[in-house]
């Protein structure tokens, strides 16, 4: 019990034998502990020299005890101390600890990626590790991503993930775009055009998003891009804020019949095409034969109800048969 102040199980078996008899020889500790009698000498001596026992001097050959609180004070009081300044020393090293994981936490959240090949390979590993979504900004001159590198995309899209595109108005006079788009379009994207983004930007899953560090033409001419990975959630949810901002502000890309990609024109109510759409939608034909009827092609025809039940604020098509009446969309 008195093992973790320093003493020895067998010295403290003694001194409490010392304790129980009050004087004792090491022959009367030797017979009440089962030890030999030069076994017991040579314990009681140790105690001795550790200020545990003294001499009995009203009795030859016996030794009597220190009071307990003398006798182990000095080294309770020492026990204290080292374990105080243990608790200084793991106190010291949990807040040490806490720094240091906070700032490996801090360095996880932003990433810096510098050189087109890294973010490149970046921009791919986020499209093949999609799950769910992907929201992205596409700028007029795409210095990093080249527009034949659609292995990734395809491979997203084929594993479902859905992707939401804002493309700058410009990007649509450049044939590549345009042959780019109508395949972008044929595996179900949802595209949007604005007369400019804002910037680059990636967000994939809403958890993880890739963007340039510095703003349009600030960096110094000839020096190599550099991007950011962002996964601080804070700063990703106001990326995506501003994404839904300016989607709600563009205007749909479609696919036509003859495959030509052409801009919904964006409009507070139904167009012409819309009354129409509607009217032989609620004659209970299929969106195919109504994309034939309207020399549309079929995803445009979904597109276009799809933005009508956005407008209606409804969620099925049954009621928005049932609002484009009480609108007086179309009549009875």
């Amino acid at each position: 019990m008195l093992r973790s102040i320093g003493l020895p199980q067998d010295e403290e078996r003694v001194y409490r034998v010392l304790v129980r008899l009050g004087s004792a020889t090491d022959r009367d500790v030797a017979r009440h502990l089962g030890l030999d009698v030069r076994e017991a000498g040579s314990l009681l001596e140790r105690l001795d020299d550790a200020g545990m026992v003294s001499r009995d001097v009203g009795r030859a050959g016996a030794y009597v005890v220190a009071p307990p609180q003398l006798a182990f004070g000095p080294a309770l009081a020492a026990s204290r101390h080292a374990l105080e300044q243990a608790e200084s020393a793991v106190a010291a090293l949990g807040e040490e600890y806490r720094r240091g994981a906070a700032a490996q936490e801090r360095a996880g959240l932003l990433e810096v990626v510098t050189g087109a090949e890294a973010i490149r390979h970046r921009f791919e590993q986020m499209q093949y590790g999609a799950k769910r979504e992907l929201h992205t900004f596409v700028t007029t001159e795409p210095t990093v991503i080249r527009e034949d590198e659609h292995e990734a995309e395809e491979h997203a899209t084929g594993r479902g993930v859905r992707y939401q595109v804002i493309l700058e108005q410009a990007a649509l006079d450049r044939p590549s775009t345009t042959a780019a788009l109508s395949a972008a379009l044929g595996r179900t994207q949802l595209v949007r055009v604005v007369e400019r983004v804002p910037c680059k930007l990636v967000v994939a899953d809403r958890s993880t998003a890739l963007m340039p560090l510095l703003p349009r033409d600030a960096g110094p001419a000839g020096a190599e891009p550099t991007s950011v990975v962002v996964r601080a959630q804070g700063m990703v949810e106001a990326l995506l804020t501003l994404f839904e901002a300016v989607w709600n502000s563009a205007r749909p890309l479609l696919l036509s019949a003859s495959g030509e990609v052409e801009a919904e024109p964006q409009t507070e109510g139904p167009d012409e095409t819309d009354l129409l759409l509607l009217s032989l939608m609620l004659t209970g034909l299929t969106d195919r034969a109504v994309a034939v009827r309207l020399g549309l092609g079929l995803r445009t025809v979904q597109r276009r109800l799809q933005r009508l039940m956005e407008v209606a604020e409804v969620s099925t098509r049954m009621q928005l048969g049932w609002h484009a009446f009480e609108r007086g969309w179309v009549r009875r």
